[in-house]
């Protein structure tokens, strides 16, 4: 058996994007591992860490037992916590360890999804002892593997995928939370319109429509009379979505047409990961 045919999209980004970080570390020397990435406070051994930890949560191994230091000042939630447990107890590990690990938590992993036959809808180990289905599972673990292949892109001046099969993953979860971000965060009025139009590697026009009851929805649709919109580069748009990049540090890609107040206000509130 293989793995159910509607989740199939969500192993090939995946497959694509963790052997894109293979390639990318194998290589590095010891002082490389230490470089910072864009996911804050976190290294290159940091984000692989982060990684393999998730990975072997999905192939149902235990949880490290480890105690966190005190100074970690970025840990600032439950949420935090338990994501950064599987990193600081790799922060010691050699480059030889961290990549021996990686391949092999590849190959079990792979060899797991090969022989997946549970239905999307299956339930299945979220973190802080949630459940969520198979499908949420794995569109996630593409979703996040891709961000973080190019948070080691980034760290390692190597760019590269910006279109690939997870880019294309990572665009689609992003897009499902712009219409809170504008409508519910950002306060847009009713019986208005946000128009985000993103060019580069990945091209889109998305049009977020508020209703009378201030709820927003999304769609491809163009609006002839815009409250704002929003132009940027697709590379631009998924860092300040990911929470890798503040708009000041970007406002020389951004383009703005409208009521500067609520496009701010919508930039403010674009970080959207956790």
């Amino acid at each position: 058996m293989t793995v159910h045919p509607s989740l199939q999209t969500y192993a090939d980004a995946w497959t694509h994007s963790i052997e894109s970080i293979a390639e990318l570390v194998g290589p590095l020397v010891e002082g490389e591992w230490n470089r910072p990435t864009p996911c804050p406070a976190w290294s290159v051994r940091d984000v692989v860490s982060h990684v393999i930890g998730m990975e072997t949560e999905m192939l149902g191994d235990p949880r490290p037992i480890h105690t966190l230091p005190r100074d970690l000042y970025h840990v600032k939630n439950d949420f935090a916590r338990y994501m950064e447990m599987q990193v600081d107890v790799r922060r010691h590990h050699t480059a030889p360890e961290m990549t021996s690990e990686l391949e092999y938590t590849m190959i079990r992993r792979a060899r797991q999804l090969r022989n997946e036959n549970r239905a999307p809808d299956t339930m299945v180990r979220a973190p802080l002892g949630a459940e969520q289905t198979l499908e949420v599972a794995m569109r996630t673990r593409a979703f996040d593997t891709w961000v973080h292949e190019q948070d080691l892109r980034n760290a390692l001046n190597k760019p590269g995928n910006l279109d690939s099969p997870g880019a294309l993953i990572t665009r689609d979860v992003l897009l499902e939370a712009l219409p809170k971000v504008v409508a519910k965060d950002a306060g847009a009025p009713p019986h208005s319109a946000v128009v985000i139009d993103v060019h580069g590697p990945l091209e889109f026009l998305r049009t977020v429509r508020v209703n009378a009851d201030g709820r927003g929805t999304i769609d491809g649709s163009p609006s002839l009379g815009p409250v704002v919109t929003l132009a940027t580069d697709w590379e631009t748009y998924y860092r300040l979505a990911c929470g890798r990049v503040r708009p000041g540090a970007v406002a020389d890609r951004i383009k703005v047409d409208g009521d500067q107040d609520l496009a701010a206000a919508i930039l403010r509130e674009f970080a959207v990961t956790p």
